[in-house]
């Protein structure tokens, strides 16, 4: 009897051991291996074309643009390809929104092989991976949508306005997020200034706060035991 093909795996982060960890874990499964890897976007868009990848695993955070960017540009491509993520980002602060631009799965970095596995397996078979945590916390958020009938006014935000947003909370500086996203300073200012009008904020230092306490305040503090990058 011939022996079930292998399903082929994409990789897509900007760190090269992350990449050769990825690969060792997968090409250690007897219905899975790697077709290809990639550090950037670009890299990955060319590349997508000739491996035939069956899922894409990929960072949000890439060395030329943000994942949130890519997984945008590879929908446009393909509509159907799934797309895992994998990140160190917080789940609770980037699951929902890389559902909503059409990823098919979230998983942070320091979970386990065994639950990315997991999670590679239930996307190709055509379902959404989330972990039960985020599960539980959408699930309670739509339910009090209902009954309330209002909506979390981050949801407001662009993904970059979120991605300066998140910075802001981490005690960066204007001038290195302009770098970490590869824009201007001019065009970061103009970020926070939409972020205060669409929250209500009234300068800076309220802004900086709020964005302080929210990562805090959403962020689970566990240790990070998985893969890391």
């Amino acid at each position: 009897m011939k022996p079930a093909k292998k399903k082929r795996v994409f990789i897509v982060d900007d760190h090269p051991f992350v990449r050769e960890g990825l690969k060792q874990i997968i090409d250690q499964q007897p219905d899975l291996v790697v077709c290809g890897e990639a550090a950037t976007a670009a890299e990955t868009l060319d590349s997508l074309k000739t491996t035939h990848a069956d899922i894409v695993i990929l960072d949000l955070a890439l060395e030329d643009r943000s994942g949130l960017e890519l997984i945008k540009e590879i929908r446009q491509w393909s509509s159907t390809l799934p797309i895992l993520v994998l990140s160190m980002y917080d789940e609770n602060l980037h699951a929902e929104r890389v559902l909503r631009i059409g990823a098919n799965g979230y998983v942070m970095k320091r979970e386990s092989p065994p639950t990315l596995l997991a999670a590679i397996h239930k996307v190709l078979g055509g379902q959404c991976y989330l972990s039960h945590t985020v599960s539980a916390r959408l699930l309670g958020r739509s339910m009090g949508r209902r009954i309330t009938g209002s909506a979390d006014p981050m949801e407001r935000l662009s993904d970059r306005e979120l991605e300066v947003f998140e910075l802001l909370g981490q005690g960066e500086r204007r001038g290195t997020i302009a770098k970490r996203l590869n824009l201007s300073v001019k065009t970061v200012e103009s970020h926070c200034h939409r972020i205060k009008q669409k929250l209500g904020l009234h300068n800076a230092e309220e802004l900086r706060q709020r964005a302080y306490l929210w990562i805090r305040e959403d962020r689970p503090q566990q240790p990070a035991t998985g893969l890391r990058g």
